[in-house]
């Protein structure tokens, strides 16, 4: 429960521009102090929470952070809470859905975008819920240290560290500088191993224990190296390779308990929406009506990281609060793929993303599927909705990344390869060629990858799918049926070139990796957040079936929500790119996704041999061309996977196209 709510900042937002409808909004800065009772049945399944400190009430206490832009007059509002789990601390709602610019502060209207969670009325609310995170702004949470009676808990880690660039010589053991490290419990380095190797599936190479210290590495005025010891460092004489995966097992101590990272979320946005006060006297800062509180729904939309922090939400019963409540009516896992979150554990890393490349040491674990299915490594059933009275509407959203980095397929099939009926409540949808990460003007780059990064925008589905999610709770109206490959029409495929069709496009290679599941053996407590062996073991060379989207002549998804750039293309867009040689060449590249533009005319494409047909062979001219994206803009409006104001938007880019410009 919320036992104090403090706001230590209130201000006006955006200059107190008055959005359409609701008006001006204003900006809450403050802080959450709950408790828990490790007792409560709804609160065993976290991990040692019985081995917490706990109060003079025998409850374990924490405190996280809060943030809200609210409209100023509440009675103007839609009277719903959206809440966004930060992402390692940081706030994405805006910047995804509103077209924003990234900024951990949202103060002024730039910060507002399109400002269309503003025009649809919502209290925006970002809660704390990940411990042991600090960075400035960041929204974190404060959770305490599991001890066995009073005495140090000990236990093996393991961590991947990857340096993105030369000259890294130290890194922290949590291979992330914005998570704090377990400290090693010993310095004794027999008791610890370090291997290294370029590509995810090589044999791990061992690095003698007389090349690397517990120490960092820091510089002084003249650039020189000085070496300290350090007990949350891990210094490499030689210094590490760039994206090469060194993987440090050692003895750690002191394990906090982070899945009250979940009772948190649960008890802050059920504070917000159902009271009127807190347990000292405070007026929830929402509060408006006759009824003291006025919320009457409460959503939830989370990207990548915070996404899969929601789908474990929903797994670990937390959208039950401690009086039977339920907490979010419906909520949207953005990018997630198949994955939950490396949080509920002894010694968890919830920092962390596996990826084809790196990140193997996050255990992204059965089950994957919203349904209740048996697990093909153990037999055991099991699914992320099995709790039909509190459980919330589902909009799972993913793009192709999802399909080759996150193992998306597995969200939608058994695992065996097989489709599954997505559930009632859930709705799943793959948004055509776009990448897991993209931001409102991007440029295609090199990222040290071989082609272009993808920059296909994609916040006005979202928009038109939160509008279809609200209107599902609010008069039941059904949304737009899911949207995904499947194995039955022969869009989910295995990854060979020769099942997905991708073309032979000139200076581009196809590798066919994605990101595999293992069947692995992390050890007989596994399920009670226990990982006991090291790397883990894999069983009889078994495997998930991972599966991907199959494509169209120009290698651009068949399946899924189609937007305009890829219905009347000008480029092939994918969800994969790869790395540069030195870097783990041909391994997939990160998160971008790859962008190749088609060619301008025919005889430049029959010079490089391309097989995608030229932009003067496929459009008349720019008018036909402006002409098609409209049907395909109208398409979509009528399909209700974009609004009609981003179909106007999209139009006049269309109109503004510089390609159709004379050469």
């Amino acid at each position: 429960m919320i036992t104090r709510i403090t706001i230590e900042k209130r201000e006006i937002f955006a200059e107190g521009h008055e959005f359409p409808i609701t008006g001006a909004y204003e900006k809450l800065v403050g802080k959450v102090y709950g408790e828990v009772d490790a007792k409560n049945p709804l609160n065993k399944v976290i991990v040692n929470l019985d081995k917490a400190p706990t109060n003079s009430r025998r409850r374990v206490e924490y405190w996280a952070d809060l943030y809200i832009l609210k409209p100023l007059d509440m009675e103007r509002g839609n009277k719903k809470i959206f809440f966004d789990p930060p992402n390692r601390g940081g706030k994405h709602i805006l910047a995804l859905l509103n077209d924003a610019p990234q900024n951990n502060d949202p103060t002024t209207l730039k910060d507002a975008g399109n400002g269309f969670l503003m025009r649809q009325g919502y209290t925006v609310v970002w809660g704390g819920w990940h411990g042991g995170l600090s960075g400035k702004n960041f929204v974190v949470m404060d959770v305490p240290v599991a001890t066995n009676r009073g005495k140090e808990i000990v236990g093996v880690v393991r961590t991947e560290i990857v340096a993105d660039e030369a000259g890294v010589f130290s890194m922290p053991l949590s291979a992330d500088p914005r998570i704090a490290s377990y400290e090693t419990a010993s310095t004794d380095k027999s008791a610890a191993s370090l291997t290294v190797r370029e590509k995810s599936y090589e044999a791990r190479m061992p690095i003698p224990a007389s090349d690397w210290e517990y120490a960092a590495c820091d510089k002084d005025d003249t650039g020189k190296n000085l070496i300290r010891p350090s007990t949350t460092d891990l210094y490499l004489r030689s210094g590490f390779k760039p994206n090469h995966i060194y993987e440090f097992i050692y003895p750690g101590k002191n394990p906090q308990v982070l899945g009250l990272g979940f009772a948190a979320v649960r008890d802050t946005v059920s504070f917000l929406r159902y009271e009127t006060k807190d347990k000292a006297g405070n007026q929830n800062p929402l509060a408006f009506g006759k009824n003291g509180t006025g919320n009457r729904r409460a959503y939830a939309w989370g990207r990548s990281v915070s996404a899969r922090f929601i789908r474990d939400f929903i797994y670990h019963g937390a959208n039950e609060d401690e009086s039977h409540r339920q907490v979010f009516e419906a909520v949207c896992p953005y990018v997630a793929g198949g994955g939950r979150m490396f949080l509920n554990y002894e010694f968890a890393r919830p920092v962390t993303s596996s990826q084809q490349h790196n990140d193997q040491a996050d255990p992204e674990l059965f089950p994957f599927a919203y349904n209740v299915l048996r697990d093909p490594q153990t037999g055991r059933k099991d699914g992320i909705m099995k709790r039909p009275r509190t459980d919330p509407y589902v909009m799972h959203v993913q793009t192709s990344t999802e399909y080759r980095q996150k193992r998306g397929g597995l969200v939608h099939t058994d695992g065996k390869g097989k489709d599954v009926v997505v559930p009632e409540k859930v709705r799943i949808y793959m948004i055509s060629s776009a990448p897991h990460r993209f931001a409102p003007g991007l440029i295609p780059k090199r990222y040290n990858s071989q082609n272009l990064t993808n920059p296909l925008p994609h916040g006005e589905v979202l928009r038109a799918l939160m509008v279809a999610m609200d209107q599902w709770v609010c008069d039941r109206t059904p949304p737009p049926p899911s949207q995904i490959p499947r194995v039955k029409d022969g869009t989910l495929v295995p990854s060979d070139q020769k099942h997905t069709g991708f073309p032979n496009i000139p200076g581009v290679r196809y590798t066919a990796l994605f990101n595999r599941q293992l069947f692995l053996d992390y050890g007989p407590n596994l399920l009670r957040g226990k990982i006991e062996i090291h790397p883990p073991k894999q069983i009889k060379k078994g495997e998930y079936k991972i599966l991907v989207t199959k494509v169209d002549a120009d290698g651009n998804d068949l399946a899924g929500i189609r937007l305009p750039a890829i219905r009347v293309p000008l480029a092939t867009y994918t969800g994969w790119n790869l790395w540069i040689e030195g870097l783990a060449e041909d391994e997939l590249c990160g998160l971008f996704g790859s962008y190749i533009p088609i060619a301008r005319t025919k005889e430049e494409r029959t010079k490089t041999a391309d097989p995608r047909l030229s932009i003067e062979e496929r459009y008349k001219d720019h008018a036909d061309y402006i002409q098609k994206v409209s049907h395909a803009a109208r398409a979509l409006v009528d399909d209700r996977s974009l609004l009609p104001e981003d179909a106007e938007r999209i139009i006049e880019a269309a109109k503004r196209n510089p390609v159709f410009a004379p050469i």
